[in-house]
């Protein structure tokens, strides 16, 4: 543009001047192309510093992310020596942790993701990195079994010791068992204590060529190169040298380098008998320390009683035996510990030391365990425990719920009857109740509602003589604040999280208690008066102190606050007597812990019906075989159609009598086999039946298996609905259940009574009389009609009727021929007796008309009768007769009574 502009300039002036002003056009384009370079060289060199630093800066972050997802996963599933830098690891329960095993170190996928810098080769090489966790554990479950391979038979004896290690510090003994002969490189497994637990998940390990022990869940095998893997082993390890192999599992299409561990025979036989001390410490076996038995305790310190409290020495202190009391220490106590620290034990100990000092005047038990329901087997025999409880479903929860509040609504009833505030009133008789409680937390997780229940508890307890023993391994972030307040009596044993044990005693005594025998049977307490918590010794009991207790034991059996759960199966005769309504019916048995009883369940006259709803084998029948075992007059409704209707037809014409039971089971089955019509007729029949039980005084009983159609309304007649077991949750609240109430796996006869739990008595089985067949109608005039289409029934008849020295003859034959003077029996199908209306005008007015019951359809265009004849049903050889103008009625043709007689069978 500038030499444009000055050569336009100089043609309009004509100035030389203006043409040097076009040199400055290339000179300045010039310039900005230097200038322009410079810049973008300068920019360039900023730009790939600032990559290399941001590149630099994502790979150290990598690095360190990696560090730590490294020792996240480390954590998660040590290897050996992860578990002797951590000892409180070992047989800590840790969710993903059972029945998995480190086979090694290398490489896995990372968690951590890089995105970002697609076409730059530098942020595709980061991506790489960050996908890739090297020297991280290599992780494989157990059940797939694990063969060690490698030319050095020390190696890989090596390489399994370390396998089966991580297995036994990882599951205790009671959870993992060792099974199967232990020769030759396995012989040093016989000194785990595992090798002696009776029960948990089967280990096995085994050489190659050995059988697998059939109850094996784990498989190690040592197996031989060039030989296939053992038996169950879907895991190989090829051992290249001490620590280096290669992995080969069936997830992964390529083999897999790992640096592996190794442990030595010395080194194995060392942590065995470790393991083998833990386990003594953890479960009431003592070595070295001579344990503290309870009985000597109870001779030499036995507590000063005082009226109204509840004293216990549980152990010795620095300072001498030491006594907690619930009444002035709580009322109620935590005590926490990890597994095997021997809550359980302190539980027992607490317990046995109470009832030896206590009569069951002034102190019962009731006991429930979470982990398993064998920690409280022992003091069943005790004579103050008025229950054990274990794991509780949905409904047992339900039952736990209202059986503790009515538990305080007693008391509460008691207290005030006798004008007293709370049980240290001398006017009050009555004994206080401890709940014990073993692994609280685990009964919280499965059932949270029970934690306002557990705190309500707390809060009324001082007052109503209700204190609380809650047992858990863990508090922090599982009691609430609002039950822990009300329990100042604090015990810990060792536990593992310092949050813990600050939230328990107050200080971080209990984390430091150690694992090993310096630390077995030490507890940390702290009464409401104690500023700091007691370093004590807990007393250790024995079956010998239970048997003294029980055999020292005084006083009345104790009032039980916990009702067992209903039987399985009860009989009528067992069920204690009952003041009724005369008249009135036992059912069963109800359950109602919210009055703390169970008491027979009666149906009374006046209330007009019951509907009996379940799925099948659910006790529909057994209900109503109760109800007719004692009923003074019982009408049944057959369950086939034909009899079903006769019945109906015949309640509607002569009502039951006052006091009379009508029973119809089955009864949507029983609609179901009617056609409509008549299913019309038929519910129209029952539904007049159950609208006429209040004002005739009858009762009627009716079970289905569902509520579909007409059932439905005759359902609503029925104001009394029991609702037994049904297959699916859908199919109870359709039949008008509790959803809560729900229980797939209860027993035939169990159920709900307008809302209410029963268990339905049971009576000798009813014997149910075959039906008896109806006598074969025979033509008993000189012209009978008969229309059937044709069919062997139809043929046998007349064969029937022809030996009996009747002419059969056909319509067309009858219209045209000469009629003999001897009985008659004219025969043809609706179609033919329609040609020859005649005819059928002559016989349907003034002789018999028999209808098949294969020709329903055509009956009222027939006979022209509006009237619904009685049921038969198609294909047993059914037929109406109509006689003369008369209502018709149902008969059987001889057909079917020659063929019974010919083959031996009923009808």
């Amino acid at each position: 543009m500038p030499v444009v502009g000055a050569v336009a300039i100089w043609l309009v002036t004509g100035s030389v001047l203006a043409l040097w002003l076009a040199v400055l056009g290339p000179l300045l384009a010039g310039a900005s192309v230097l200038d322009a370079g410079r810049t973008t060289r300068r920019d360039r060199r900023r730009a790939e510093r600032a990559a290399r630093e941001a590149h630099e800066a994502a790979y150290e972050e990598i690095v360190r992310r990696h560090g730590i997802e490294r020792a996240e996963r480390r954590g998660r599933h040590p290897d050996v020596a992860g578990f002797i830098r951590a000892d409180a690891e070992v047989w800590r329960s840790v969710p993903g942790r059972a029945g998995v095993i480190v086979v090694g170190s290398g490489d896995v996928v990372s968690e951590v993701q890089v995105n970002g810098g697609h076409g730059d080769p530098a942020a595709a090489r980061l991506r790489r990195t960050a996908a890739r966790l090297a020297d991280a554990p290599v992780v494989v479950s157990a059940a797939l079994g694990v063969t060690v391979i490698g030319s050095g038979e020390v190696a890989c004896a090596a390489v399994l010791r370390g396998l089966a290690l991580q297995l036994c510090l990882a599951l205790p003994p009671g959870e993992l068992r060792i099974t199967g002969p232990l020769r030759g490189v396995h012989a040093w497994a016989e000194e785990l204590p595992h090798r002696r637990a009776a029960s948990g998940r089967a280990l096995a390990l085994i050489d190659a060529g050995d059988p697998v022990p059939a109850d094996a869940e784990f498989v190690l095998a040592l197996g031989q190169p060039g030989l296939p893997a053992s038996p169950r082993c879907g895991v190989t390890i090829h051992v290249r040298g001490l620590t280096a192999g290669r992995l080969d599992e069936p997830s992964d299409a390529d083999e897999r380098d790992l640096r592996l561990e190794a442990v030595g025979e010395a080194q194995a036989l060392e942590l065995a008998a470790q393991l083998d001390r833990r386990a003594g410490t953890a479960f009431g076996r003592s070595e070295g320390i001579e344990p503290l038995p309870l009985g000597r305790l109870l001779a030499d310190h036995r507590p000063v009683r005082a009226p109204g409290r509840l004293p216990a020495v549980i152990g010795v202190a620095d300072t001498g035996p030491l006594t907690v009391d619930l009444v002035a220490d709580g009322p109620h106590a935590v005590v926490a510990g990890v597994t095997g620290a021997g809550k359980s034990e302190l539980l027992i100990t607490w317990i046995l030391s109470l009832c030896a000092t206590h009569s069951t005047r002034e102190l019962s038990f009731l006991l429930a365990d979470f982990k398993g329901g064998t920690a409280f087997d022992a003091l069943t025999g005790l004579a103050h425990v008025t229950g054990v409880l274990t794991d509780l479903d949905g409904s047992g929860a339900r039952r736990a719920i209202e059986s503790l509040r009515a538990e305080m609504r007693w008391r509460e009833g008691a207290l005030a009857a006798a004008g007293a505030r709370d049980v240290a009133d001398p006017r009050v008789q009555l004994p206080r109740l401890v709940i014990v409680v073993d692994e609280f937390a685990a009964l919280l997780s499965e059932q949270p509602e029970l934690h306002a229940v557990f705190a309500d508890v707390a809060a009324r307890g001082r007052a109503l003589g209700m204190h609380l023993i809650l047992g858990t391994q863990r508090i922090a972030g599982v009691v609430r604040e609002v039950l822990l307040a009300n329990c100042p009596l604090r015990l810990s044993l060792r536990v593992t999280d310092r949050a813990d044990s600050r939230a328990v005693i107050g200080s971080e005594d209990a984390a430091d208690i150690p694992g090993g025998d310096d630390g077995r049977g030490i507890a940390m307490v702290r009464r409401a008066a104690d500023a700091l918590p007691l370093r004590v010794r807990v007393a250790l009991s024995a079956a010998a102190d239970v048997a003294a207790v029980i055999e020292a034991s005084t006083g009345p059996q104790p009032r039980r606050p916990w009702l067992p759960e209903l039987p399985a199966c009860i009989d009528l005769a067992e069920l204690p007597a009952v003041d009724a309504t005369p008249g009135a019916l036992v059912l069963g048995l109800l359950d109602e812990p919210e009055w703390q009883r169970q008491a027979p369940a009666c149906i009374a006259v006046a209330e007009r019906g019951l509907l009996v709803a379940g799925g099948p084998g659910s006790g529909r029948t057994t209900a109503l075989d109760t109800l007719a075992a004692q009923a003074r007059h019982v009408v049944r409704i057959p369950d086939d159609a034909e009899s079903a209707w006769d019945a109906a037809i015949e309640l509607q014409r002569t009502p039951p009598g006052a006091g009379s039971l009508v029973v119809a089971d089955d009864l949507d089955a029983l609609m179901g086999r009617f056609p409509p019509e008549y299913a019309q007729e038929f519910f129209e029949l029952l539904d007049a039946l159950c609208r006429g039980a209040g004002q005739q005084g009858y009762l009627v009983a009716a079970s289905v298996q569902r509520l579909s159609g007409p059932v439905v309304r005759i359902a609503d007649l029925l104001p009394r609905r029991l609702v037994l077991r049904t297959t699916t949750r859908l199919e109870h609240i359709a039949l008008g259940g509790d959803p809560v109430a729900f229980r797939g796996d209860a027993p035939p006869g169990r159920g709900t009574l307008d809302g209410v739990p029963i268990q339905i008595a049971r009576v000798p089985e009813v014997r149910r009389l075959p039906r008896e067949d109806e006598a074969a109608w025979m033509p008993s005039t000189m012209l009978t009609g008969f229309v059937a289409r044709r069919s062997p029934a139809a043929r046998e008849a007349q064969r029937t009727w022809q030996q009996c020295g009747m002419h059969v003859w056909s319509v067309a034959e009858y219209a045209e021929g000469v009629h003999p003077g001897t009985p008659t029996v004219v025969v043809g199908d609706p179609e033919e007796w329609q040609r020859h209306w005649r005819v059928l005008s002559q016989v349907r007015s003034e002789h018999d008309l028999v209808i098949d019951a294969s020709c329903a359809a055509d009956l009222r265009l027939l006979t022209g009768s509006r009237i619904l004849p009685p049921y038969a049903e198609p294909g047993r050889g059914r037929a109406w007769l109509f006689s003369s103008g008369d209502d018709p009625v149902r008969i059987v043709l001889p057909a079917v009574q020659f063929r019974s007689i010919r083959t031996g069978t009923g009808s």
